[in-house]
């Protein structure tokens, strides 16, 4: 295990858009860790730590999160994988391992079935391509219109997110600023990334994706079976994992399984 604190701030700039990476440095294959949606580069520390001694773990504050771009004006989907490309080119991580939870998840797919050269593997955390979603803009912005912020002090921000270890998860991606603690992203900027979800489903995407893959599902998560099976019966080859006892934030709640699982996916397919 690694140290969590042991992080380097890295900054891409991708046509004016600024993107903020956590980037352990290693020589190890690199690993790309993409956060969901509302989200923040930190919730994958416990894996990262697992991580670091073999590979060079680099997490993103994708753009419209964190402390990247706050309020980007390009949303679609092209515009969070292309971020992707920017992050792999710019910090020089030759073929790597891309990891994504729920929208990062969907993001690491597009981004391997539009660039088939550029991951060594795929793995997706609670993340497919099912859809359209109709609703999925006015549930997620409802959830987070209904955030009593600012929170009053990190704990109560931790027990309204879900106490635990998914609590403190998101809580820890909260600003404490003027006298209480505050979301580093804007609720209309989370709604406008959803925009294409709503509308289509990105199966054809998934069928393009040519690098081995690994899906993790929670047991209680938000991928329905029937979308798991279509998934797996789109592409035979692909590996899947169903974590008992799980939600949708798997990394947050089992992040030992998890890690265990990307060991040995990652382990049957080196030479």
């Amino acid at each position: 295990m690694g140290d969590a604190g042991s992080w380097t701030e890295r900054v891409v700039v991708r046509d004016g858009v600024r993107l903020v990476c956590r980037d352990r440095g290693g020589d190890g294959r690199p690993v790309v860790l993409l956060h969901g949606l509302a989200g923040h580069s930190g919730e994958w520390d416990a894996l990262a730590d697992a991580l670091g001694p073999r590979h060079r773990v680099v997490a993103v504050d994708q753009r419209g999160h964190g402390a990247s771009e706050r309020r980007p004006a390009d949303t679609r989907r092209a515009a969070y994988v292309a971020d992707v490309v920017a992050v792999v080119e710019q910090l020089g991580l030759e073929r790597p391992v891309l990891v994504g939870q729920s929208l990062g998840g969907h993001t690491a797919l597009l981004t391997a079935a539009a660039h088939p050269d550029l991951p060594y593997a795929l793995v997706l955390v609670e993340a497919g391509a099912g859809g359209p979603n109709a609703g999925v803009q006015a549930e997620i912005g409802g959830w987070l219109e209904s955030w009593p912020t600012p929170f009053p002090s990190r704990a109560a921000a931790v027990e309204f997110l879900g106490g635990g270890p998914v609590g403190e998860g998101w809580a820890r991606g909260l600003e404490e600023r003027d006298g209480g603690w505050w979301p580093r992203f804007d609720a209309d900027v989370m709604v406008a990334s959803l925009a294409e979800i709503a509308e289509r489903a990105f199966w054809p995407e998934w069928s393009a994706v040519a690098c081995p893959t690994l899906v993790v599902l929670g047991q209680h998560g938000i991928i329905a079976p029937g979308e798991a099976d279509t998934l797996l019966a789109a592409r035979p080859h692909a590996r899947a994992l169903s974590v008992p006892g799980a939600g949708h934030d798997v990394h947050l709640e089992h992040p030992e399984v998890l890690y265990d699982a990307i060991r040995r996916f990652l382990g049957e397919l080196e030479p």
